[in-house]
Order: C-alpha cells, then structure tokens, then sequence
C-alpha cells in the first residue's frame, strides 16, 4: 500500500506540473530581466490584493504550536510536523516526510529561468484550480501568502474509492539566492483518512518559515 500511495502522488506531482513545463518553455527564449545585485536574499513576486495571508484557526494553530520545526538546510525553509512524522528521503530539491498512519509531507522545489513570469504563472495557477473547484474536482482553492511567499492553496474533493489518494497543496514562488522558484507543498492521504488529517494538512502549509 506504501508504494501505491508513492506512486500515485509522484504521478501527480509530474502531471500537475505540466502547466509550469509550458510557461518554463515559453520564456526560456525570452530576454533575461536585468538583474539587481541589491536584492534580498528572499524575495517573491508582487502581491495583488487578492492574496490572503495565511490564518490558521485555533485548532490548526494548537497543532503548529505543539509541533516540532523540521528544518530544511539546503533551501532555506522549514515546517512544524506533528509527533511522529519521520523523514522519508531529503534532498537538495526535494523534502519528503512521513506520518505514523501513512499521511505524506512532499515538497519540490523548481529552478526557472531568471526571465520566468512569476505573477502570470501564480495567476494561471489560480485560475486552473477554480477550474477544477467548478468541475467538482476541488472543494477549495484561494491565493495565500506563506510567511511573504505568494502562491496557491487548493485541496482536492472527496472521491468515491476510500483508498483514492486525496490532496490538500500549495504552490508559490519567490526568488531565492539569486534563483527564481516554484515551491510545491503537498500533503496527502488516501481518501477515508483524509478528514481525520485535514486540520493538520493546513496546519503543516501554515506552519511553513523561511529561515535565514
């Protein structure tokens, strides 16, 4: 059952991307933006006024409070995981953790080209998730800022199969160390698990710092 669930959310993680294939693509060819030697360390495409920030409720926050901080060195970034959660396999771009009952924390990070369009990508996100939320494929999806990281937040609808996995993500950008990224946060489970996760999902997504 472990490396079905596996299979399935790496399966997911190339398909979802094939959007930010396209727009990569796209401006590959295109004029680099000058660069500014005086930017931070950590910056993110503008905001718009659409963009919440992110508030947890109480209970989400109760859970963030009693975590503990999973660092990751390579990246800069880090989230409160609830007890129990084990590391899977951390790499240079990728972050994958683990729960006691089979939930998952994965996390990609992709490298864009310097002429990347980070806001038009955040919007066609956006746009493709309230899509999906119409089709009935998603129960929400809204456009939060993660301590300063714009992106998107969505989380995939029930499924008939109990065994289905079910999907709650985030997806932002921001430039870093001189890189302009995406950052995908997925946390996950099969389907008849999912409820019982749910506060802790957006809890994991909220809890998420970008450490100096």
């Amino acid at each position: 059952m472990r490396s079905l669930l596996t299979l399935g959310l790496l399966f997911f993680l190339v398909s979802f991307c094939g959007l930010q294939d396209k727009l990569k693509k796209a401006t590959e060819s295109a004029p680099s933006a000058n660069s500014n030697s005086s930017a931070p360390k950590t910056d993110s495409p503008s905001s718009s006024s659409d963009i919440a920030e992110a508030v947890p409720t109480a209970a989400q926050k109760a859970i963030i409070d009693a975590g503990t901080e999973t660092k990751w060195d390579d990246q800069g970034l880090a989230w409160r995981l609830p007890a129990g959660w084990k590391k899977m396999d951390v790499k240079k771009e990728s972050f994958n953790y683990q729960s006691p009952d089979n939930a998952f924390l994965l996390v990609n990070i992709s490298v864009m080209p310097d002429s990347f369009p980070m806001d038009i990508s955040l919007d066609a996100y956006y746009e493709q998730a309230l899509q999906q939320m119409k089709n009935g494929k998603y129960e929400s999806a809204k456009k939060v800022t993660i301590d300063g990281i714009p992106g998107v937040e969505f989380s995939e609808a029930a499924t008939e199969g109990k065994d289905d996995i079910r999907r709650h993500q985030w997806i932002g950008y921001r430039s870093y160390l001189g890189q302009k990224q995406q950052v995908n946060v997925m946390t996950s489970t099969k389907n008849s698990s999912f409820a019982k996760h749910a506060d802790e999902f957006t809890a994991i997504l909220y809890s998420m710092t970008a450490v100096q």
